[in-house]
């Protein structure tokens, strides 16, 4: 299957041809532009993505977000290839692209002339008619883009559509595979926030311990499924986050973490630390904070992290496979004050 060269045009086609005019193999893809520039009403149903997500066993809240990967170098395919059009579809998508092409002065006769040849190739080239003759035995399939990744990532998958029949993956490099659908429902992770319970409560006092703690009931497990059903195939992936430790960050260096370590691991019912109770002032707890300086009629910014071990399953693959950590954290302003006095 011959490629288009496609970050040698890309620099010289206009903003419009870019979400409306040029090939498959050129474009920013029609899937996404609505974001990319495009007019309400632009967007090719027929070419909208075919993955489905289940979310509802994500997090939620006002307070849920999105965690920070661990490695940060580790992302998300930026593309992979997916059956996306019936043979009429496919013929009605290039003509779309061929009535922006004649009506866009800003395209490159050397992109048109590119293009054109590639849509003859589906009409008497390689292809009659566009497959009409194996409709419904099989589908096109073309590049499918990730608008989260950058432009360039994105124009790693630059083949022009090409067939399989019903059932057939074909041997393709970034082919749609159970791993890449776990790297995208990666993306649609959410856990909840993570305000930590601290006491004794009001104020925390110099050199006198604060404790932290979160209940297990707050922290479980979440997960969202990604999954692809077309062209023959049947696909899915559920990626799992599961809390595995929370980090304190006090907000000055004048403070004694507990553990030294400041990671507090989590307990076997999925709490985190110990709740404080009466007596307990001047004990060390299994998770907390030791201010040593008073805050000064102000506050610190203490930061609560959460870590989250993260794993996928999926159809045809024994067993859970990892996935890089992620992060989520909250700030709290927490007031010390010097000890005037104290009841124990």
């Amino acid at each position: 299957m011959r490629r288009l060269r496609a970050a040698a045009f890309v620099a010289g086609v206009s903003s419009l041809c870019l979400v409306s005019a040029v090939g498959p193999a050129l474009a920013v893809p029609l899937d996404n532009a609505g974001g990319a520039g495009g007019r309400e009403g632009d967007t090719l149903t027929a070419e909208v993505e075919v993955i489905t997500y289940d979310t509802s066993k994500n997090g939620n809240g006002p307070s849920a977000g999105a965690v920070s990967r661990v490695p940060s170098d580790w992302t998300p395919p930026p593309c992979w290839y997916a059956p996306k059009w019936t043979p009429d579809e496919l013929r009605d998508y290039y003509q779309r692209m061929y009535r922006g092409m004649v009506n866009d002065p800003g395209l490159p006769p050397e992109a048109r002339n590119e293009w054109n040849e590639e849509r003859r190739n589906y009409i008497d080239g390689d292809y009659e008619d566009f497959n009409q003759e194996k409709d419904g035995e099989g589908m096109w399939w073309g590049a499918v883009y990730n608008p989260n990744a950058s432009l360039d990532d994105q124009l790693k998958c630059d083949r022009v559509p090409f067939w399989a029949d019903n059932g057939e993956t074909p041997d393709v490099e970034n082919i749609i595979t159970p791993e890449i659908l776990a790297g995208l429902a990666y993306e649609q992770i959410k856990v909840p926030g993570t305000e930590v319970t601290l006491a004794p409560g009001g104020k925390s006092k110099v050199n006198l311990p604060t404790w932290a703690w979160l209940d297990g009931g707050e922290f479980k497990p979440v997960s969202v499924t990604a999954s692809l059903a077309v062209g023959g195939l049947d696909m899915s992936a559920t990626t799992t986050a599961t809390p595995k430790s929370l980090r304190i960050e006090p907000g000055t260096k004048d403070a004694r973490l507990h553990p030294a370590s400041g990671e507090c691991v989590i307990n076997g019912d999925g709490s985190i630390g110990e709740p404080y109770a009466k007596g307990k002032a001047d004990q060390e707890p299994p998770c907390g904070v030791t201010y040593l300086r008073s805050s000064g009629g102000g506050s610190y910014a203490m930061e609560a992290t959460v870590t989250w071990e993260i794993s996928w399953t999926g159809t045809g693959v024994a067993g859970a496979q990892a996935l890089p950590d992620g992060t989520f954290g909250n700030e709290q302003a927490v007031e010390v004050e010097e000890i005037q006095s104290i009841n124990r």
